[in-house]
């Protein structure tokens, strides 16, 4: 690997992310190359911590994370942080940080090159972006911002945002990130479609009856009441997992394999994207909050949760799509708090075939993209001593031994940070799609909350509410996951 000189400033180097995902990151880049001699990383917060304080932070966040841990390994790998105590809106602060950034970048030759990570509180994106740029804190070499999720509460606020980052960095200086995106099985959806003809061949109306989205979480909101208040599983989890997938599945083949051709045909097919009316919400989308269980209070009853709050803990909706290769097909979704099993997967739903079999099941393509790796097809074939048929997975997984070299999804998409590959990362034509549609769903909810005292209440441990079973186009489709 290239070694990358950089310095790179964390706002919120205090946090849970940077040290649950940014620091072990980070240090499995430097194991590999990537950055090693010429690098710096400068983590700012509130919390008044010195560089030996956040250099032991970071030996113990790798410690954590590495089951092979090498303490010597580690210590050098932290002695090239240092941590600034910063007000991310005083002026004199962003002062400070840029003569440290200076000083830093002449120790380690870092060629005036710098990442900017945002990994705090949305709210403060945009003030910090402003202030990068009055204080002119950018090097003279490259200049690239990282931006967790949320990127915005909807389609007003996220242009606001937008527009106060574009004017401190180029569109394609910014990376939206969404670790979904750097999921082992998320990455091995092109692959699948367009390498195999057996998969290339149906993946069109014709063959195709529905694709199936499932993003659920076995866990309540705990702690997180609050947050949960401000956001919902519409724009915490569909604006950005759930459409990342989506648009995967859906979009055209490209071109060619690099990022500007990707992101063409991911544009292309967003600009069909088709924004649902308040009678297609009505009648194709279910919400809910889910009950008390053994271990968790009921939603309604959770901290800092309103008791008449008509946020909704689960979804599940329909997405069509114009234009590419499965227009006209119905992508489901659900996504939701409290579920069955904590599970992420997609389900392709191919027609029924008209044969001599009239007990045939359809052929489905599942991919399971957590808790493990595997692609399967479940196909018909023949019980053996008796007549009729039975169903059978042809699988594809990983064994232990190749789970074990898997990268985490943050250690993948630092990487294309550093080597400037936005293939994995939004674009902010693609982000102003998903609002459109979030906003379009938000409202027409808006206008149903007028009528009804209280949302559909879904029980915990189950597969959402009852409701979402009947959101389909045609009576004989379901929830493959079920």
């Amino acid at each position: 690997m290239e070694n990358i000189p950089v310095v790179m400033i964390i706002f919120g180097g205090s946090g849970d992310l940077a040290h649950r995902k940014l620091y072990p990151a980070l240090f499995n880049l430097y194991q590999k190359g990537l950055i090693h001699d010429h690098f710096s990383v400068i983590g700012t917060a509130r919390r008044p911590w010195s560089h030996e304080y956040l250099q032991e932070q970071v030996v113990e966040a790798i410690k954590e994370s590495n089951s092979s841990f090498d303490e010597k390994d580690a210590k050098e790998f932290a002695s090239h942080f240092y941590y600034q105590s910063h007000d991310v809106t005083d002026v004199d602060h962003y002062i400070a940080l840029k003569e440290l950034a200076t000083k830093l970048d002449k120790k380690y030759h870092a060629e005036g090159n710098r990442i900017f990570y945002m990994a705090m509180a949305p709210r403060f994106f945009g003030t910090i972006a402003t202030h990068i740029n009055d204080q002119k804190l950018v090097g003279s070499g490259f200049n690239r911002l990282v931006i967790e999720k949320p990127f915005g509460h909807d389609l007003a606020s996220a242009e606001k945002l937008n527009q106060e980052i574009s004017e401190s960095f180029a569109e394609d200086s910014v990376y939206r990130i969404d670790h979904y995106l750097g999921k082992e099985m998320v990455q091995n959806i092109m692959p699948l479609r367009m390498t195999n003809p057996i998969v290339n061949n149906i993946w069109c109306k014709k063959y195709i009856a529905n694709m199936q989205v499932t993003l659920a979480e076995s866990l309540g909101v705990g702690t997180r009441g609050g947050y949960y208040e401000t956001s919902g599983a519409l724009r915490d989890m569909v604006q950005n997992h759930i459409f990342q997938i989506i648009t995967l599945l859906a979009m055209p083949e490209p071109k060619a394999l690099d990022s500007d051709h990707i992101h063409e045909a991911k544009q292309e097919l967003l600009d069909s994207l088709v924004i649902p009316t308040p009678e297609m919400v009505k009648q194709h989308f279910s919400r809910g909050q889910y009950l008390a269980s053994d271990d968790e209070v009921e939603y309604l009853k959770a901290d800092q949760v309103a008791p008449d709050s008509k946020v909704e803990t689960f979804v599940a909706g329909e997405v069509n799509f114009k234009k590419g290769p499965v227009a006209g097909v119905p992508i489901y979704f659900r996504t939701g708090k409290k579920m069955k099993d904590k599970v992420s997967r997609i389900d392709i739903v191919l027609h029924h075939m008209n044969n001599l079999y009239g007990n045939a099941h359809s052929n489905n393509i599942s991919i399971i993209i957590d808790p493990r790796s595997e692609i399967f097809f479940t196909i018909n074939g023949k019980k053996i001593t008796t007549e009729g048929l039975r169903r059978e997975n042809l699988s594809y997984k990983f064994s232990k031994e190749e789970m074990a070299q898997v990268p985490d999804g943050y250690e993948r998409l630092l990487h294309d940070v550093f080597v400037a590959d936005r293939t994995n990362f939004t674009h902010w034509s693609e982000l102003k799609q998903y609002w459109k549609f979030v906003d379009a769903v938000e409202a027409a909810w808006q206008d149903e909350n007028k009528d009804i005292k209280q949302l559909e209440q879904y029980p915990s441990g189950e597969f959402g509410t009852e409701s979402s079973n009947h959101i389909f186009e045609k009576d004989t489709e379901h929830w493959i996951y079920r």
